[in-house]
């Protein structure tokens, strides 16, 4: 397991003998009321476990490691700058990088302040990124130095960080001023935040169908999503080492950042998606736990790196569905696959997949298939519901928990977002009939599980009937040669529209298929006869080196269909 002892923190972030891990007392509270906020659990980590290594950044020119209370103090070196820098309460701080320290210490530092954390995708394009801080109105910017051309000739005032960790970088600079600026006032010098449904985070969806929206949380529901999220994650407290693959700026990680010092869990952050760091953390620092979209899930299992775990791992799956192939494949390398379903606005997962008794006398493939259900809702979370909307009425009905009745997911409660930024139209919209409307559409199972069949725009209608993409990608990709698919429409002079299949063939089988891709396509279309009926069959099949995706591993159809636009 990771030491503290080959790397020394800055003088700064050192903390002060005695030092008090609790923020000013409220007054005029009631004595059975604390307001929410996850911004308590690292204080409750540096007072419990003050030696634990918390965050570890190892695979860098310049590795670190912080313990609980070292962090800790960082956390509040970070709010004391933010405040000497001028951000007032409710203001946003936006911040810029990938999974390092920074990104790390803000989703923490910027709550202290009781600021807004404004966590920005560093794979968008500059004038897209302009878009969001001038949208968000950061007054402050937070930026690793690998990402400072996204920044622009901004007026808003940059704090670039080397990342480092060492005097004389910026950032640890900033830090340093900070901590001066506090004249040693400590924790009980900052204000506590007394409206824990005040905003906390504003996380920016992908706009993959236009503007990016600015979907506002609040540190009550964060608190809340992040406590669900280690449950629901079987995250084990005080020896629980977590990597930390899935982006902190998607969704601020799905809350994971917050369960993890929620559980005293060490961070492993990295700075890219790189399979060969992955697996010599899964190997060899006693990971317990990591989080990633199934395309990244995908990687793990065929990187040349992958072997049998002596240990089981658990991977918390999200932003897409997972075949039952992809997690038939995750098991047999000894990889224990939590499936979870949400959005930006739901604070990330809100439902889980959970494993039932009477699964063990199944096969492999049926337990994966049902594995693959997004399932009941988290235990923070309200009921999930599928319901459709009579024409002219916003009172939504229940679908038939039959397994066929196709219709869009709905929640509301603890762990929905507050509003979009600026933009009352698209949040009565969302907040339809009193639910907040994810737009995905669903079946609703006997037993109170739901499936996702597609996103209601995915949705292919070949001869008046309806084909799920979703659903032909998962029996495509059962095909064994099959690495990725992804399915959209194409217009049909015929039956309207057919389904066309982009195909990444597995690397193994690359060279049996070379300057053959029409024999694999005819292939690939008997196996899905034999599994789909006829209007669900692909009419075309392209195979492809890689497919457009976010940077969370999400496949952006929207740029398939421009492929497809051009035929």
């Amino acid at each position: 397991m990771f030491t503290s002892t080959r790397f020394t923190p800055t003088a700064a972030s050192i903390p002060p003998q005695g030092v008090r891990l609790s923020r000013k007392a409220l007054r005029g509270v009631p004595v059975n009321y604390t307001p929410l906020n996850p911004l308590s659990f690292i204080l409750r980590g540096a007072l419990i476990y003050p030696n634990k290594v918390a965050l570890v950044h190892p695979n860098v020119p310049s590795p670190v490691a912080y313990t609980f209370s070292v962090w800790a103090q960082r956390t509040q070196n970070l709010a004391y700058a933010l405040i000497k820098a001028g951000i007032q309460p409710g203001d946003r701080v936006a911040v810029i990088a990938p999974n390092n320290p920074l990104i790390a210490d803000a989703l923490q530092g910027v709550l202290a302040a009781r600021a807004v954390c404004c966590p920005i995708n560093t794979r968008l394009k500059p004038h897209e990124v302009q878009y969001i801080l001038e949208h968000s109105g950061a007054k402050l910017i937070l930026v690793d130095h690998e990402y400072k051309h996204l920044v622009g000739n901004v007026k808003t005032r940059v704090i670039v960080s080397n990342d480092t960790g060492r005097e004389g970088d910026p950032y640890e600079d900033f830090l340093t001023e900070g901590r001066l600026f506090s004249q040693e006032k400590g924790w009980p010098g900052l204000e506590t935040e007394p409206d824990e449904n005040a905003a906390a985070m504003l996380c920016y969806t992908s706009g993959t169908t236009g503007r990016p929206k600015g979907v506002i949380t609040t540190l009550r529901g964060s608190y809340l999503a992040a406590i669900a999220n280690a449950f629901e994650g079987q995250y084990v407290p005080s020896n629980t080492p977590s990597s930390r693959i899935l982006p902190m700026f998607h969704a601020a990680g799905w809350t994971y950042p917050w369960s993890c010092t929620f559980a005293f869990a060490t961070q492993i952050t990295l700075r890219t998606v790189d399979y060969t760091q992955i697996w010599d953390h899964l190997l060899h620092s006693g990971v317990t736990h990591y989080c990633g979209a199934p395309t990244v899930q995908i990687g793990i299992v065929n990187d040349p790196s992958a072997r049998k775990l002596d240990k089981p791992i658990v991977a918390v799956i999200a932003g897409a569905a997972p075949t039952p192939h992809l997690i038939s494949e995750l098991e047999k390398t000894g990889i224990k696959p939590v499936h979870v379903y949400g959005l930006t606005e739901t604070y990330g997962p809100f439902t889980r997949c959970y494993d039932q008794e009477n699964w063990a006398s199944l096969s492999l493939d049926e337990r994966a298939r049902l594995m693959a259900r997004q399932g009941h809702a988290f235990a923070t979370a309200e009921e999930v519901r599928v319901v459709n909307y009579k024409e002219g009425s916003d009172i939504p009905q229940d679908v038939p928990a039959d397994g066929k009745t196709l219709g869009e997911i709905v929640t509301r409660g603890n762990i929905v977002m507050k509003e979009y930024l600026n933009d009352p139209e698209a949040t009565k919209k969302s907040f339809r009939g009193g639910n907040f409307n994810s737009g995905d559409l669903a079946v609703m199972h006997p037993d109170g599980s739901i499936s996702v069949m597609d996103r209601s725009k995915d949705i292919i209608i070949s001869g008046g009937e309806n084909a799920s993409s979703l659903a032909i990608e998962q029996e495509l990709a059962s095909h064994p040669h099959v690495l990725e698919v992804s399915v959209i429409a194409r217009p049909h002079v015929k039956w309207g529209e057919r389904p066309m299949a982009f195909v990444i063939l597995h690397p193994q089988h690359t060279k049996i298929w070379k300057g053959r891709h029409h024999e694999f396509a005819v292939d690939l279309k008997a196996h899905a006869k034999s599994r789909l009926p006829g209007f669900a069959c692909p009419e075309w099949v392209e195979v492809v080196p890689e497919l457009p995706k976010t940077s969370t591993g999400k496949i952006l159809k929207t740029e398939l269909r421009k492929i497809v636009a051009k035929l």
